[in-house]
């Protein structure tokens, strides 16, 4: 009596592989001499990484109207060590130029355009393509296919991680930053263009760069004899934003601005995030302010008067 006999399957398959059981016919890998070691895990602090944020101070020249240098100014901010900081730095300027949008972009589908309900001409017997309408998409002055239409763009970014994005911008421009002693009582009488032009070329700064003036007031007069400069900018800090900030070749900031940058974003910052909520609210109470005094008082026409009998 004759046996079959079975072929051999040469084939990988989780029974005839020898990764998951053991085969004789394959020799034995010789053990190590010595046996693995692994890196200690990370239970005592020497073994913990550095804090994501660092002190970073600057000393800034302190320059008189004159353009000549009476000292120096200390600015300590809070910095993002180096291998975070760009994107640090990344996200809260994307989150700001992308919450400017206004999103009312908006476009007509072929549902939505003006007319087109009437079959131009006949399916057949024409030898042209067919055609069910004039504002198929296919066609000028018709609908648009995936269009934009009205959206939301805002996006989010945490309090502490958008202060420390501008004071990482702040300390990494010091290198193009200097302070001016407090200049608003030069430009008292008639506001001139010149004359603050002038007073940039004492300054080192050319009119032809971009320049940032941080100021804790601007005067009217400052404001009117700066403002055909388009290259310059000047802010308080309330309007201190990232993107001027990086925009700007040189920064230019006032001794009361160093003091507040000092307290504001430095290390030894101790307020609370409910400060930025605040500077918020006021903002809107003055704007509902300002609504209401271009409204006018109200007035009760109902007669609240009760007659006794």
């Amino acid at each position: 009596m004759s046996t079959l006999a079975t072929p051999t399957s040469t084939s990988l398959s989780f029974f005839s592989s020898s990764i998951f059981f053991p085969n004789p016919k394959f020799p034995k890998l010789p053990s190590p001499s010595k046996p693995l070691s692994f890196p200690p895990k990370p239970s005592s602090p020497s073994h913990f990484h550095s804090l994501s944020v660092a002190c970073k101070a600057a000393t800034l020249p302190l320059l008189s109207f004159s353009g000549d240098k009476i000292g120096e100014a200390q600015l300590d901010l809070r910095a993002a060590p180096p291998d975070t900081a760009r994107a640090v730095v990344h996200r809260a300027i994307i989150t700001d130029l992308q919450n400017k949008r206004r999103g009312t972009a908006s476009t007509l589908t072929r549902a939505e355009v003006r007319g087109g309900g009437r079959k131009p001409y006949p399916q057949k017997k024409t030898g042209r393509a067919r055609r069910g309408s004039n504002r198929t998409p296919l066609r000028p002055g018709g609908g648009v296919i995936f269009g934009p239409k009205p959206r939301d763009w805002s996006i989010k970014i945490n309090r502490k991680e958008k202060r420390l994005a501008i004071s990482t911008a702040m300390a990494s421009a010091a290198v193009n930053t200097f302070v001016v002693e407090d200049f608003a009582e030069e430009f008292q009488g008639k506001p001139r263009t010149k004359d603050f032009i002038a007073a940039m070329k004492r300054w080192g700064l050319n009119p032809t760069e971009k320049a940032m003036f941080l100021m804790m007031e601007v005067p009217e007069n400052v404001v009117l004899s700066s403002r055909n400069i388009g290259t310059v900018k000047i802010l308080t800090p309330r309007t201190l934003n990232l993107f001027d900030i990086l925009n700007a070749d040189k920064l230019i900031l006032t001794p009361a601005t160093v003091d507040y940058l000092n307290q504001r974003y430095g290390v030894n910052y101790q307020g609370d995030d409910d400060d930025d909520d605040e500077e918020e609210e006021e903002g809107e109470y003055e704007d509902e302010g300002v609504a209401a005094a271009e409204e006018g008082p109200e007035t009760n026409t109902e007669d609240s008067s009760d007659v006794v009998n």
